[in-house]
């Protein structure tokens, strides 16, 4: 078969394509943007019909695939680790009434590159008692897709597929698999398993309890969880993922001196993990995210011996992991390391040339120097760099500007000023505003408008064009919806509607339009 050189997120892009999926529903979120970005642009794709949406949220994704799995097709999720939080509840309710064919990928991104947090994602698929897979590196992540889909179809469950940021964003040779046909249009095979009324819900989480043991057989069976065995018993280790590479690129020979279980499918394989506990005098587990693994394996087995890993910091707690820190653990006094040459310096991120924020911020910056007590509340995109003009206050979740903003001001911060774009509005900034309506808040909204879901790659904004129909669909009053033109040349006028806004009692919603300039260039190319 064809071999392709495939970023990982473009082998489960291209795995999608050729295990007969449907319909691929997903928010931009890095680092599992560019799986539905290789499909939407796939020719392949497009000959298939098959569906590639950007939705609203995650959770409205989410929803669309449980749908699509209703009328028997094989559907996928995509998101970062931080979105799955906003999933939570279509996730965990896909989980009893025992979802088939659908993948639920999530991107985990240890080190924080681009999040707010290192969540690990496999503790959501342990709490919901489903499967969970985490290739190792990019042909297992292409052949997972296939491997996934036929086993949430066989067991009846949806899975969980996770991945890092390295493994994401890092290339290899793929070697691909024949093309498998789309499922055809069904009915369920229990029509009351889609209805959680409380007396179908406890038949059906019963149900899925006693899923349990096939799923850890499946993990013991499937190929995808080896033991490899080792001269050196002195120390037993266990690798999860991409960590078993940063393992062996300790070795040049390619092998390791020490026994070995390699996890890549959960529930964890537990009889392996018990023949390499009761066979080596201490453990070490290598996981690139938080101690999942580790806590288990102290939990179940409990015999005295020593367990090494992120708990004790053998390996750090947080962090990416990596070969160099696995050298560290394992006593290899001469692992290759690697070191930034003193030419390079840091270059703290900062809004793009031209960028509207920036003249946005300059206005906002100009009123608030105006009022000492007052406070700026801001909100995840591009326009959370406004931190480095001192714009803004705080950066907690999607869609938190505008409620921290409310509950502020109700309790005597004046003026409280919520900035929020255009993309994050329109994935969970509306509820927030309605909720403003509704208590008759005293807040400013400010809604960058830059045509586009911008931080994330250029992909459309849910709410491009209606901003304004929104806003006054959820009650705000039209004459406090105020447009405005981020430019250098409109400073005075700018500064001058915010402040009349600052005095208006009430919600009012100023939206400045500008197309994102990176956005701009491209047309301009064209």
């Amino acid at each position: 078969m064809e071999k392709l050189l495939l970023l990982g997120d473009e082998a489960i892009a291209q795995g999608f394509i050729d295990a007969g999926g449907t319909a691929i529903n997903s928010y931009p979120g890095t680092p599992s943007t560019q799986i539905t970005e290789y499909v939407m642009k796939s020719k392949q794709a497009k000959e298939l019909g098959i569906i590639a949406n950007w939705c609203a949220n995650e959770k409205t994704a989410l929803e669309a695939s449980i749908g699509v799995a209703y009328a028997g097709k094989r559907a996928m999720t995509c998101m970062k680790h931080v979105g799955l939080n906003v999933s939570g509840d279509p996730f965990m309710n896909a989980a009893i009434i025992g979802t088939k064919g659908v993948l639920i990928v999530v991107a985990d991104d240890p080190s924080m590159f681009s999040s707010q947090d290192e969540q690990d994602s496999r503790f959501y698929g342990h709490w919901a008692m489903i499967p969970m897979l985490e290739p190792s590196n990019q042909q297992e992540a292409y052949d997972m897709v296939y491997y996934g889909y036929e086993l949430s179809e066989r067991l009846g469950t949806p899975v969980l597929y996770r991945i890092p940021t390295r493994l994401a964003h890092s290339r290899a040779g793929v070697v691909r698999k024949p093309v498998r046909k789309q499922n055809p249009l069904t009915e369920p095979a229990d029509a009351k398993s889609f209805v959680l009324l409380p007396a179908n819900a406890k038949n059906l989480y019963r149900s899925l309890i006693d899923k349990q043991p096939e799923f850890t057989k499946a993990s013991e069976t499937s190929g995808y969880n080896v033991y490899i065995d080792g001269a050196d018993k002195s120390l037993g280790i266990v690798t999860t993922g991409i960590a078993y590479n940063y393992l062996m690129e300790n070795f040049k020979d390619g092998k390791c001196p020490h026994p070995v279980v390699k996890v890549t499918q959960y529930p964890l394989p537990y009889d392996m993990i018990d023949k390499l506990y009761d066979s080596c005098d201490e453990l070490l587990v290598l996981e690139d995210g938080q101690p999942f693994v580790e806590e288990q394996i102290k939990g179940f087995l409990g015999k005295g011996k020593k367990v090494k890993g992120r708990l004790d910091e053998t390996i750090r707690r947080d962090g990416e992991m990596s070969a160099e820190k696995v050298a560290k653990a394992l006593g290899i006094k001469e692992a290759a390391s690697f070191t930034i040459p003193q030419v390079v310096t840091n270059r703290p991120p900062a809004l793009c040339q031209g960028c509207p924020h920036t003249d946005s911020y300059n206005a906002l910056n100009a009123v608030m120097a105006n009022h000492k007590g007052g406070k700026v509340f801001g909100d995840i995109g591009c326009y959370t760099l406004g931190f480095n003009m001192k714009a803004i206050h705080t950066t907690v979740c999607m869609g938190a500007s505008i409620t921290m903003a409310k509950g502020a001001s109700e309790v005597g911060v004046f003026p409280a000023v919520a900035v929020i774009g255009d993309g994050t509005f329109g994935h969970s900034g509306m509820t927030g505003l309605l909720d403003c309506v509704n208590e008759k808040a005293n807040v400013v909204v400010m809604i960058l408008d830059n045509d586009i879901t911008a931080m994330t790659g250029g992909q459309p904004s849910s709410a491009n064009n209606k901003i304004r129909r929104i806003c006054e669909g959820l009650g705000v009053a039209p004459e406090h919806i105020r447009d405005i033109v981020p430019l250098p040349k409109n400073h005075e006028e700018n500064v001058r509607i915010i402040e009349e806004e600052v005095a208006y009692n009430g919600v009012s919603v100023i939206i400045p339009h500008r197309t994102c300039i990176v956005e701009l260039k491209k047309h301009l190319k064209k």
